[in-house]
C-alpha cells in the first residue's frame, strides 16, 4: 500500500491535510517555499499575504463503533494526567447507553485564501466534500457563511463564495512551472485548529505522483504541514501562490518536512472553470494505455522509451475515429511531448470537448500525425492500469521458456474468469529465470506475439525462438490481464 494515501482518509502513512477535526478525525493535506538565497525574515512577506489567507469550518456526521473514539489533535505523554483525562473523554463521548457510538457532527477544519475581492475562495473539495453549513473565517475574525460554487474531486479542488458586502484583501496565482527544486516558500493554513500559521522550507521535488488521482503533479516541499493545512497556499518569495497544499508524507499524523502541493497552473484552470461553469469539463480521447518500458521501445523501434502505449480503443471514441490503433504508441497530443500516460492525461483533459488538434503516432516504426476532435470526458473516468495477475496451477511446461502454459479451455475460462472474446494461451506459471519474469505473470492471456496472433503453447515458443535467432533484441507481447489488454516488450538472451 502506499504511504501516500489521501483522499480516503484512512488511517495510513500518507494523509490529506485539509481536515482537522474537533470531534472524529477527518484528514487534511499539505504545502512548500521559494528563493535563491535565504532570507533573513519571512516577516514582510507573511505580513503581505497573511491577511487572504482564510480559515475554512463545515460540518460532518462521524459515525462509528464501539471501539472507535474522537481523536484528539494532540498526543499526551504516556501515563500523564492528561492523558487519562482525554482517554476517559474519548471513552464516554458520544455514547448511548449501550455503549455504542452514535452519530454525531464533528466540525472539520482547513484553509483556503482569497482570490477575488468580491469573496471568492480557493481550498481543497476534502475540505469541504459532504460537509454542512461551511463557514470562512478571515484573519481579522471575521466569519462569513460561504456557498459552494464547484468541486472537482480529479484535482481535489473547490471553489467558494463568501458575501463580506466590502472589499477584501487577496493573493495572486503565480507561475508554478517557474519553481525549481531548491527555491525556498511560504506555507500558510490552519493547523490543528490553531489559526493563522506560517512556515516555510524549500521545494524539495516535481512531478510528484502521489497516486491521488489521474492528473498528479504534485510540487513536495519541506515547509512544515500538518492537519488543518488542506486548502491553504503555498507562496513563492515574490508573494505569489504557486501551489495549493493538499497532503503529506507521515507514519504518524504529523509533519515529517515532506508535504505536497497542487501546481497553480493546474489550479488557475481548474479553478476559472469552476468559476464559469461551476464544474469543469475535460477533454477525452478513449484510450487505454501503459507505460512504455526500455523493452517496449527496443521491440517497436523506438530509440528511447517515450510516449504511452495504446493498449484498448473505446469503439467509438474520438480516438477510434481518428483512426488509433491498440499498439500505436502516442508521442505528442496538440504540440505537446508525450513522456508518459499521465503527460498525456494532462494534455488531453487541458483541450475543451470538441477541440481540433492532432496527434503524432509511432507506427509501423515510423511517425504519423492523425487530426482528432476531442470528446466529453465521461463522468466516471480512470486510467488504465496493470491490474494485479491471477494465479492458477496448470500441467503444460515449455522447457526452452521454462514456464508452464495451456490452451484457453472451457473449463480453464470458467475457472477464471475469462471471457470467450479473449483468445491466445494462458499463462498458468513462471519458473525462476524465464524470459517471462520480466512482466508475464500466472492468469495472463498472451494474444500475439510481435504480430502474431497465438492459439497454442507451440505456437508461443516457436515465435519466441525465432525471435531469440534473430537480430532482434526484444520481443513484442500482447498480453490480456484480468480483461485489460496491455503490451509487454521482453529482452531476449536473459533466460
Amino acid at each position: 500500500m502506499s504511504n501516500i494515501a489521501v483522499r480516503e482518509r484512512r488511517p495510513g502513512a500518507l494523509r490529506a491535510v485539509g481536515l482537522g477535526l474537533a470531534a472524529g478525525s477527518l484528514l487534511v493535506w499539505s504545502g512548500l517555499a521559494h528563493a535563491a538565497t535565504p532570507p533573513e525574515s519571512f516577516s514582510g512577506l507573511a505580513k503581505k499575504v497573511t491577511p487572504a489567507v482564510v480559515n475554512i469550518a463545515s460540518a460532518h456526521e462521524v459515525t462509528g463503533s464501539e471501539d472507535q473514539t474522537p481523536d484528539m489533535p494532540f498526543n499526551f505523554p504516556e501515563g500523564s494526567p492528561f492523558e487519562k483525562f482525554f482517554k476517559q473523554f474519548r471513552d464516554q463521548s458520544g455514547k448511548n447507553e449501550g455503549g455504542k457510538r452514535q452519530p454525531h457532527m464533528a466540525t472539520g477544519l482547513g484553509s483556503g485564501f482569497i482570490i477575488d475581492p468580491t469573496g471568492y475562495v480557493v481550498t481543497n473539495n476534502h475540505v469541504v466534500d459532504g460537509g454542512k453549513d461551511v463557514t470562512v473565517r478571515l484573519d481579522d475574525d471575521s466569519v462569513y457563511p460561504a456557498k459552494v460554487v464547484g468541486t472537482d474531486r480529479q484535482t481535489d479542488l473547490a471553489l467558494l463564495k463568501i458575501e463580506a458586502k466590502r472589499p477584501l484583501p487577496t493573493v495572486q496565482f503565480g507561475d508554478s512551472d517557474k519553481a525549481e527544486v531548491g527555491d525556498w516558500v511560504m506555507a500558510v493554513g490552519n493547523p490543528f485548529g490553531l489559526g493563522g500559521t506560517v512556515t516555510a522550507g524549500i521545494v524539495s521535488a516535481r512531478g510528484r505522483n502521489i497516486d491521488a488521482g489521474p492528473y498528479d503533479d504534485f510540487l513536495q516541499i519541506d515547509a512544515s504541514i500538518n492537519q488543518g493545512n488542506s486548502g491553504g497556499p503555498l507562496f513563492n518569495m515574490d508573494g505569489a501562490v504557486i501551489g495549493v497544499n493538499s497532503a503529506i508524507y507521515s507514519p504518524n499524523g504529523g509533519s515529517v518536512g515532506i508535504g505536497f502541493a497542487i501546481p497553480s497552473n493546474i489550479v488557475k484552470s481548474v479553478i476559472a472553470q469552476l468559476k464559469e461553469n461551476g464544474k469543469v469539463e475535460r477533454g477525452w480521447l478513449g484510450v487505454e494505455i501503459q507505460k512504455v518500458t526500455p523493452e517496449i521501445a527496443g521491440a517497436v523501434g523506438l530509440k528511447e522509451a517515450q510516449g504511452a502505449m495504446v493498449t484498448g480503443v473505446t469503439p467509438d471514441s474520438p480516438a477510434a475515429q481518428a483512426g488509433l490503433k491498440q499498439g500505436d504508441v502516442l508521442l505528442s497530443f496538440a504540440g505537446q511531448k508525450v513522456g508518459g500516460p499521465r503527460e498525456l492525461a494532462r494534455a488531453v483533459a487541458k483541450e475543451p470537448a470538441g477541440s481540433k488538434t492532432n496527434l503524432t503516432v509511432w507506427r509501423d516504426r515510423s511517425e504519423k500525425t492523425l487530426p482528432v476532435i476531442t470528446g466529453h470526458q465521461p463522468a466516471q473516468m480512470e486510467m488504465a492500469a496493470a491490474p494485479p495477475g491471477v494465479e492458477s496451477d496448470g500441467s503444460f511446461h515449455s522447457t526452452d521458456l521454462n514456464a508452464d502454459l495451456a490452451s484457453l479451455t472451457p473449463e480453464r475460462r470458467a475457472e477464471l474468469g475469462i471471457g470467450n472474446d479473449v483468445n491466445g494461451v494462458l499463462v498458468l506459471d513462471v519458473k525462476e529465470g524465464s524470459v517471462f519474469e520480466q512482466g508475464l505473470r500466472a492468469g495472463d492471456v498472451i494474444k500475439k506475439v510481435g504480430q502474431t496472433s497465438v492459439a497454442s503453447p507451440q505456437e508461443v515458443d516457436t515465435l519466441v525462438q525465432k525471435a531469440k535467432s534473430s537480430s532482434e533484441k526484444s520481443v513484442l507481447m500482447l498480453v490480456s490481464r484480468q480483461g485489460h489488454d496491455l503490451f509487454l516488450g521482453l529482452k531476449l538472451g536473459i533466460a
